[in-house]
């Protein structure tokens, strides 16, 4: 009897856990998807460098007051400040290409189309084997079909700036995603302290850049703070600490299932709070964009566990990295 109840009670606990684990991920996927719809509106009140300024130096202030009120945390490595500061400036590069596109595009479009690194990323990535099932590239070109629908959602013409610049951000991002796996791999880095070091690098590179609209930034409206402070200590810091707490409590497959809605959050938000309106053609390619990245994402992640092991099917839980910094 007291063994049953025991289990019970076990189970029950751990049914409780898992629920808080993918809440905090569906939460994480919904801020991520939300950024750039504040982006979209912080931009249009203030330059791009202003914006992207003021988001890295709340982040960095943010973080530095955590890692200061962990007195008893572990020194930093130099190993932690080289790979950082590298990554500071790939994920620099992503933001401006992101921040700028968003500002030419609609919430929803970027989202979509950022959704990308998804599929992009196992071709950058050279660890292990690289030869991708035959599905997988079907389901990249799922994603380029996607692309093109999204882009002259309203007839033929020449794509819009901000989405070429939403594309291009995809395929940096997914080169800073493939680093990420690169520099940190088999080395035991604090995720915090890594995150410091790249707003802090973020924050160093584009001061000199924003510098001429620091008077703007100072004199900017409450509604455009709030949109920065979310900016930066939701999307940017919160986001990336609480989906690394919570990856380590559920399985890959999961994660990545409840962190692969962005993009539709992204839709949603776009078109439930910015008042945007999506053509029969973008619809199409919003779905097909979705499709194919759950698609690829799935094909990769069997291909990648049955290389690394196969003759087991367990799941290993990977480094993942936030598709919206």
């Amino acid at each position: 009897m007291l063994v049953a109840f025991n289990v019970l009670v076990g189970q029950r606990v751990g049914m409780h856990v898992a629920r808080r684990t993918d809440a905090v991920l569906l939460l994480v996927a919904l801020v991520w998807g939300s950024s750039y719809l504040a982006a979209k509106t912080a931009t249009v009140a203030l330059p791009v460098l202003a914006v992207l300024f003021a988001r890295y130096a709340i982040s960095a202030l943010a973080c530095g007051a955590l890692v200061a009120s962990r007195r008893r945390g572990r020194r930093w490595t130099r190993a932690e400040v080289r790979v950082g500061s590298l990554l500071g400036v790939t994920q620099a590069a992503v933001l401006v290409l992101e921040t700028y596109g968003v500002a030419h595009t609609s919430a929803a479009n970027a989202g979509l189309i950022i959704s990308l690194t998804i599929v992009l990323t196992p071709l950058l990535d050279r660890t292990g084997s690289r030869r991708l099932p035959w599905t997988f590239f079907l389901a990249a070109g799922l994603c380029v079909v996607a692309v093109g629908l999204l882009t002259s959602s309203t007839g033929l013409h020449a794509p819009r700036l901000g989405d070429v610049l939403m594309l291009a951000a995809a395929v940096v991002r997914a080169g800073h995603v493939a680093l990420v796996g690169r520099l940190t791999a088999g080395r035991p880095m604090a995720p915090l302290h890594l995150t410091t070091a790249q707003t802090v690098v973020g924050s160093a590179l584009f001061l000199p850049l924003a510098v001429t609209h620091l008077p703007d930034l100072v004199h900017s409206s409450a509604t455009t703070w709030i949109q920065l402070i979310y900016l930066a200590l939701f999307c940017s810091v919160f986001a990336f600490l609480a989906q690394t707490w919570a990856v380590q409590g559920t399985s890959a497959s999961r994660a990545s299932l409840l962190l692969g809605t962005e993009p539709i959050w992204a839709v949603a938000i776009g078109i439930g709070v910015g008042g945007e309106r999506l053509t029969l053609w973008a619809t199409l390619g919003a779905v097909l964009m979705i499709a194919g990245t759950y698609w690829g994402q799935a094909i990769e992640r069997t291909h990648r566990i049955t290389t690394a092991n196969p003759t087991k099917g367990a799941e290993t839980c990977p480094a993942m990295t936030p598709t919206s910094a």
